[in-house]
């Protein structure tokens, strides 16, 4: 970093725009749990929803023998055992089975493809270079291929993202300051990343797992530590650099704390606007004293910047939780929901405390201080990692905590998790206020700029016409409290909404106008009545 760099991260430090209103309180705790099963036989480190409903979960192949054994003549040959790392979780059924993986895939990452494969890279020891596949099925025979030295460098807490070209771009990693693409068909090469280095806090890092959103213009906007850039991943040249966060704290791992990418709206304009909101994470040393045992309070701030502005500056809000380790998932009506982690403490094997059960709704499009709503609590601390993802109906699947290097089950503060369980928000308690899409069908395949009639029906009429939108999200890869991959965008509509008989109505929206604003691949579609959406839909975008 230059001189004049720093002095313009200063300045700009100064001059922020912090609104530091404390959230106003509310009356009643909304949503509620649905526990799904005491063990999937794993403690789901990564979770990724495919196209088929189905939810790929894994943890590491070194924790020791799991609690679900392989099928059959699945064994790898010169396995220390032949229990499962790896299963496929069923949505529909609520059953799972088990998969095999051959190398290590603790700590590592990945997004789908466009086909809808799952492109998973990296991990530890003698998985650091592997790439993973997964292509969906509709039968059980589908499982995990592996490519060797599918990387060219050894890929361990790093961060994917599908590109708008289809490619998928790995980024970081402990001790990699670098990124490179899969497939390698086009560029095999390794790309220095200097931004990666500057932001390495010696002896910690805090800039593992990178927060990285493809922008509106198609650069990659690049979240490390404290700070984040505007990337040309194409020239391999920075197009802009943002001011600090207010107050410095490190927000990435293994500070920990979460982000997203706002809702894309107005897509149709010439200049669409971009949003990304951090929230939570650990302050400054507080690794190094949790390490000595003591456990300093988490974070309880969001930082919000519009990254699309000439001159954007952070906005600083106060959560009600402090929250190290949460999740945050884009939820289809467009807020955010904040879940899992701990109010003390960093990541990393027993140095979390105080787990935070109430997860919390931050609704964006409130005015400042009555932006976040706490939700009723689970009776599961979701510790180090834990993960959630979005699901076609409209629950968010939680799983997984273990922050121990084995699985420990007694005799700990906080036993190693293999029980599932579902947040169901408050709008699934309406279901006369949730449309019914009924055209297009599920696995509806569309294109650019598109022109796309959907008909839904909504119980006894009870439709506000100007409230309804329509809003696509992309499944998202979630591990070590990030959802790569993750995109709700807002289809602009071509007119009103016209009720065309009964329960029955009609709404005709344009499709994301490029792969700038929504990568190509599978997206779910829901149309949403003021705030209750319907299940969604698949479509694929190419």
């Amino acid at each position: 970093m230059t001189p004049s760099t720093t002095t313009t991260h200063m300045i700009s430090a100064i001059v922020f725009i912090v609104a530091t209103l404390l959230p106003c309180p509310t009356n009643g705790a909304g949503g509620r749990w649905q526990f799904l099963t005491p063990s999937i036989g794993i403690s789901a480190m990564h979770m990724q929803l495919l196209n088929n409903d189905r939810v790929i979960m894994f943890d590491r192949t070194d924790f020791g023998t799991s609690n679900i054994s392989l099928a059959p003549g699945k064994c790898p040959a010169g396995a220390k055992d032949c229990s499962a790392h790896s299963v496929e979780y069923n949505v529909a059924t609520n059953k799972f089975r088990p998969l095999t993986v051959q190398t290590n895939v603790w700590c590592s990452s990945g997004s789908v493809m466009p086909d809808g494969t799952l492109a998973q890279t990296g991990g530890s020891f003698e998985g650091e270079r592997r790439v993973r596949l997964f292509k969906p099925c509709v039968n059980n025979n589908c499982d995990w291929q592996e490519v060797n030295l599918g990387l060219a460098k050894s890929r361990w807490y790093s961060t994917n993202h599908v590109l708008p070209d289809g490619r998928q771009i790995i980024i970081g990693g402990r001790k990699q300051f670098n990124y490179e693409f899969y497939p390698k068909t086009t560029d095999p090469n390794v790309h220095d990343l200097p931004f990666l280095a500057q932001t390495n806090d010696k002896g910690i890092e805090n800039n593992l797992y990178p927060f990285v959103f493809v922008n509106v213009d198609g650069n990659l906007f690049v979240f490390a530590n404290n700070r984040a850039i505007l990337l040309d991943y194409l020239k391999n040249q920075v197009v802009k650099t943002y001011p600090q966060i207010p107050g410095g704290d490190p927000r990435s791992y293994p500070s920990t704390g979460s982000a997203v990418l706002l809702p894309l709206k107005n897509i149709q304009t010439k200049n669409v606007e971009a949003e990304v909101l951090v929230c939570g994470g650990a302050p400054k040393g507080s690794f190094t004293e949790a390490s000595k045992g003591k456990f300093i309070q988490a974070l309880n701030t969001c930082a919000r910047i519009k990254i699309t502005d000439p001159n954007p500056n952070w906005v600083l809000e106060t959560m009600p939780l402090a929250r190290c380790m949460g999740d945050m998932t884009l939820l289809p009506n467009g807020n955010v929901l904040i879940i899992n982690g701990a109010g003390a403490g960093t990541a990393s094997w027993e140095l979390g405390r105080n787990p935070v059960l109430n997860p919390v709704i931050y609704r964006p499009e409130n005015k400042i201080g009555s932006r976040f709503e706490t939700q009723k609590p689970t009776t599961i601390p979701r510790m180090y990692h834990s993960t959630a993802v979005l699901l076609r109906d409209g629950r968010v699947l939680v799983g997984g905590s273990n922050p121990h290097s084995n699985y420990e089950f007694t005799n700990v503060l906080f036993p190693t998790e293999l029980s599932l369980e579902a947040f169901i928000p408050s709008y699934l308690e309406r279901p006369n206020l949730r449309p019914v899409i009924v055209l297009p069908g599920s696995q509806t395949k569309v294109k650019y700029s598109q022109k796309l009639t959907i008909r839904f029906r909504v119980m006894g009429n009870n439709v506000d016409a100007k409230s309804v939108k329509t809003t696509m999200v992309s499944p998202s890869f979630t591990t070590h409290s990030f959802s790569m991959n993750q995109r709700l965008l807002v289809l602009t509509p071509t007119g009103q909404v016209k009720k065309i008989g009964g329960m029955m109505y009609q709404v005709e929206v344009n499709t994301p106008a490029s792969a700038n604003l929504a990568p190509s691949g599978y997206y779910l579609l829901f149309v949403v009545n003021g705030e209750f959406p319907s299940q969604g839909i698949w479509i694929h975008i190419s």
